[in-house]
């Protein structure tokens, strides 16, 4: 019984963890369009449209920390920036269209007052 607990807990933990990531705006989309593969910082930014640059900077440091994007830089010239997933976010795709394909097919979303 003591152990079944702490498997839920880890796994609560594991979930809060993930979504402490994966649930701020903008990364899903931004994981989603580096699945496509690399991307200069500009075409991230058109990719994901209605993001400033100040955010995805922040969200594309965010997710080099938790190890989902690499960033290389090519010294040049010109000097160039790109951002890939890592094999972690590579990983990931499928899992981020699976978990959409079952909001869009199970969750209802209700209008606010």
């Amino acid at each position: 019984m003591v152990e079944e607990e702490s498997e839920i807990h880890a796994c609560d933990a594991a979930v809060t963890l993930a979504f402490s990531v994966l649930g701020k705006r903008w990364n899903g989309m931004i994981l989603d369009v580096l699945g496509g593969g690399p991307l200069s910082f500009v075409a991230l930014r058109r990719a994901v449209s209605g993001i400033s640059d100040a955010v995805l900077s922040d969200r594309l440091s965010e997710l080099a920390e938790a190890q989902l994007v690499t960033r290389h830089v090519d010294p040049g010239p010109p000097v160039a920036v790109s951002y890939a997933l890592t094999t972690q976010g590579e990983k990931l795709i499928p899992v981020l269209q699976q978990l959409g394909t079952w909001a869009r097919e199970n969750l209802v979303v209700t209008a606010r007052a």
